[in-house]
């Protein structure tokens, strides 16, 4: 592709001449969720905690596709690293369009085992990350401005060893609504994809992973787990201006698992 060629298609993509920071974007839904932003003309600000090589190959490939990317490596749940992020995001971009906040991690142990310091872990980062990101964005943020949290199953139903971080989610998704009541008038919009079981690394962490996606599959009207990329295109619809009035909700993308009996 030539560079005006190149510009072509940026100027004719539906999210073209927009900045989306999304957190957690080196690996799995972060990253599908950077990749897809950028196909529709964003430019981005890729969020990392300690994959350093993955978030700039990342940055590399958003590059070839035309846009301008950078990593920016922090900890969402730390407030000076969060600020730390925003000031090199101002020497790169003048605003923030869209925000993505899609880092999260966890304890996954019995809740009779859990400890203060696990608590105050997951919910510092699935939660109150939220609260630290868009306090700091919403100075770089115009009219139209979207911020999309990224939640799970979890949140709302009992799963085995997941009581720590569906507390956390659950939060995440009553912060979101909390958010979109408040920032309406200000012409930004709040809303929460919340994903079924995804095919990613991270699922390699759950003791019982084969059960999970087994049972999954079995109750899931589509039969399979999802993919990230298909939590990306539910996070791209929500940016579009057709969703202009889709607001304070959780949009949940699971195949149908949730109607399921």
């Amino acid at each position: 592709m030539t560079r005006n060629s190149s510009k072509n298609a940026a100027a004719s993509a539906p999210l073209a001449d927009k900045v989306a920071l999304v957190t957690g974007a080196s690996r799995g839904i972060g990253r599908a969720i950077a990749l897809k932003l950028g196909a529709a003309g964003c430019d981005i600000a890729a969020n990392y905690f300690n994959a350093h090589d993955e978030a700039e190959s990342l940055c590399a490939t958003l590059s070839s596709m035309g846009r301008r990317a950078v990593a920016l490596q922090a900890n969402v749940a730390d407030p000076s690293s969060v600020d730390e992020v925003f000031e090199r995001l101002r020497k790169h971009f003048n605003h923030v369009d869209i925000l993505v906040s899609n880092a999260a991690s966890g304890v996954l142990r019995p809740l009779e085992k859990v400890t203060l310091k696990h608590w105050r872990y997951c919910m510092e980062t699935n939660a109150f990350a939220l609260v630290l990101l868009v306090q700091r964005a919403l100075k770089l943020m115009p009219r139209g401005a979207r911020i999309i949290a990224i939640s799970s199953l979890g949140a709302q139903r009992a799963m085995p060893d997941y009581g720590l971080i569906g507390a956390s989610k659950a939060a995440l998704e009553s912060l979101a609504r909390s958010f979109a009541y408040e920032l309406a008038p200000r012409g930004i919009r709040v809303n929460v994809v919340s994903g079924g079981v995804v095919e990613t690394d991270a699922l390699n962490a759950f003791p019982m992973r084969r059960q999970i996606v087994a049972g999954f599959k079995r109750r899931s009207p589509a039969r399979r787990v999802l993919r990230a990329e298909e939590i990306a295109d539910a996070v791209y619809l929500l940016c579009l201006p057709e969703a202009e009035m889709v607001n304070g909700h959780t949009v949940i993308v699971d195949g149908g698992f949730s109607i399921a009996e």
